[in-house]
């Protein structure tokens, strides 16, 4: 069973390590976000890329499920100490992956193609690809500061700014790296992971023509909702949600996204929803361990198969 999902940040590389151990290497193919994607000391950083590349090599820090174990930061400290207002973390083994990035990208190979040396370069079997080529950034509109760039707004200021909009820089010259096309083209399902809909799987869906391509096959398109019990697992997605004038609920995750889902899986916290969707599950959808994430991604796939049985 060949899987597609569409990821972003902590949440969505808990489930695509679930998935990995559940799939085979070449059925599962892993859409990330890359609006969170900035420059930072001349480096090309890709956040939410780095997450899943991390996770899924098993090089991932377990206390923050982001950045490399046990790595160091003295590069930063010595950025410090030229007076650099360094308030943006990278590790030591961590700035190598953007510097090699930058070299490759500067040379003019797309973002697509340096992914794949990466990931190779780590030991990863699966499919990476970024949503596109093209550099796309999410821009956040705040009471406090005004539109500032995810990055200034989620690491510098905490996340603690009221959302007041979000703007993607560059979306409409954007287009699908053809390698996500082939992706979806071949896929018997699409898992949108429990990542922040609006700043993790929304710049995805928002890629010209994407959204299209996903409509236009009938197979399950799943997401997994972030929310259990009208809190986030992780990150602003329940606060942002209030900001925006929505409530923080499962029901609100499933109706941001409309006609694309025809299943929906949500928290046994949240109990029986009343949704419209053809298919809804409940499982514990909380992933603490890895158990969890392969216990999860498992029981998912399980009811897709049985759902597509009938």
């Amino acid at each position: 069973m060949k899987i597609v999902t569409l990821v972003g940040g902590v949440g969505g590389a808990k489930l695509a390590l679930g998935l990995s151990r559940v799939l085979p290497a070449e059925d599962l193919t892993i859409v990330v976000n890359t609006g969170d994607d900035t420059w930072m000391y001349g480096l090309r950083i890709c956040p939410d890329m780095d997450t899943i590349m991390y996770t899924l090599a098993g090089l991932v820090d377990p206390v923050n499920g982001w950045g490399i174990a046990g790595d160091t930061t003295h590069a930063l400290e010595a950025l410090r100490r030229y007076g650099e207002d360094a308030w943006f973390r990278l590790g030591d083994q961590d700035m190598a992956t953007h510097i090699i990035r930058t070299r490759y990208l500067r040379a003019g190979r797309s973002l697509t193609d340096v992914t794949a040396l990466l990931t190779k370069k780590l030991g990863i079997p699966q499919t990476i690809l970024p949503m596109t080529d093209s550099p796309v950034a999410t821009m956040v509109d705040t009471v406090e500061y005004g539109e500032i760039d995810f990055q200034t707004y989620f690491v510098r200021h905490r996340w603690q700014p009221q959302v007041k909009g979000l703007r993607l820089d560059g979306i409409e010259v954007a287009s699908v790296p053809e390698a996500v096309t082939r992706a979806l083209n071949a896929a018997d399902a699409v898992l949108i992971a429990p990542s922040n809909p609006w700043l993790s799987i929304d710049p995805i869906l928002a890629v010209p023509g994407l959204r299209d391509q996903l409509m236009a096959r009938p197979i399950p398109r799943v997401a997994i909702s972030p929310i259990v019990g009208g809190a986030a697992i992780k990150g602003p997605a329940a606060k942002m949600m209030v900001e925006l004038g929505h409530e923080a609920s499962a029901s609100a995750v499933f109706a941001h996204y409309g006609d694309l889902l025809n299943g929906y899986v949500y928290d046994v916290t949240d109990h029986s929803l009343s949704l419209s969707a053809p298919h809804t599950a409940q499982f514990k959808t909380v992933m603490k361990t890895d158990d969890d994430k392969e216990h999860l991604a498992r029981v998912v796939i399980e009811w897709i198969q049985t759902w597509m049985s009938m």
